[in-house]
């Protein structure tokens, strides 16, 4: 029955957020009568989604008010640095409708959208990448720190492929003034990833290349090249040309840090990335979650040495790679 119902959570917490449920709750404990009045949302609606909120323990519930629990509080206010609303807008808005034509998918082995060609994909990522971006600063700091970026006394050059929100070289351009980011995406996504550099005071250490990733020019002597989240997009082909070139752009001794969806060799787990594939069957052409070993052999392929898993707060570990 938990499988069967595993669709309603996301739907009540993207209710929640899109009535401002959270942020209501974030001063004080509040009724359902105080909470409608605050919302605009009726009475009826509101106590069936706090109820199972509470069921879910996402808020607190002391006789007739409401409250936020630890996880609501970090997640679910949108003042929140970890703040995932916009996240569960993306669930419910772009991914469950496509979700629904599964069955057809399956059939026909197409997507119900192709999301990595740009006609589509630019639009569609431009709408949620700064939804992605908490989801993702905690393991681009991790790696700032695994690499000593802070201790950096000459200038660090940071490739970051398809940026979407900037978030791994904003994170790794936060820690040191040393550090320099060449973004690379599409023209729409680049749009969001000036606004979010603006944001967090790096905007001036930002060049952006727009473009396909396996048509424009890198530049050379990168010292940090990134790719959070791309190759499962790309595909099996489409990623071992993209990591040949990215070899190319780095430094001799540079860094290739990967983040992705990763699963165990022989595909029994773990959960959330084999259900990420299906969702690449949905979403694209030749989209995949991919191993660490198959991984490790594509870097292999293009010239890296020494892949290593870099344990990190994220869904996976990231994949590390040297160049000689």
């Amino acid at each position: 029955m938990q499988m069967a119902w595993g669709y309603a959570p996301p739907l009540v917490i993207g209710a929640a957020v899109h009535h401002g449920v959270f942020d209501a709750l974030d001063q004080s404990t509040k009724t359902v009568s105080q909470l409608a009045r605050q919302t605009r949302a009726s009475g009826r609606g509101l106590a069936a989604i706090l109820n199972a909120l509470v069921g879910l323990q996402l808020l607190s519930r002391q006789g007739q008010r409401y409250g936020l629990t630890a996880e609501s509080v970090a997640f679910l206010v949108s003042t929140s640095p970890t703040y995932l609303g916009a996240f569960f807008h993306h669930t419910t808005r772009d991914l469950l409708p496509k979700w629904l034509q599964l069955s057809t998918v399956v059939r026909t082995g197409q997507p119900a959208l192709a999301v990595n060609a740009e006609a589509a994909g630019a639009k569609f990522f431009a709408g949620f990448v700064e939804a992605l971006f908490p989801l993702n600063y905690a393991a681009a700091r991790a790696l700032g720190e695994h690499l000593r970026i802070s201790k950096a006394t000459a200038p660090v050059n940071v490739l970051d492929l398809a940026a979407g929100s900037g978030v791994w070289g904003i994170a790794l351009a936060q820690q040191s003034p040393q550090v320099r980011l060449t973004a690379v995406d599409w023209p729409d996504v680049l749009k969001v990833t000036k606004q979010l550099a603006r944001r967090h005071g790096v905007e001036d250490r930002l060049a952006t290349v727009p473009g396909d990733l396996l048509k424009v020019n890198y530049g050379n002597s990168h010292h940090l090249a990134t790719l959070g989240h791309i190759l499962h997009s790309e595909g099996r082909e489409r990623s071992r040309l993209l990591l040949k070139k990215t070899f190319n752009a780095l430094s001799p001794g540079g860094t290739i840090a990967i983040g992705e969806f990763v699963v165990n060799h022989d595909r029994t787990g773990p959960p959330l990335p084999l259900l990420f594939a299906v969702n690449m069957l949905v979403n694209s052409h030749d989209g995949d979650t991919f191993s660490f070993e198959e991984i490790s052999g594509w870097l292999r392929e293009a010239g890296f040495k020494r892949p290593r898993l870099l344990e990190v707060p994220a869904v996976s570990p990231l994949v590390l790679a040297t160049k000689p």
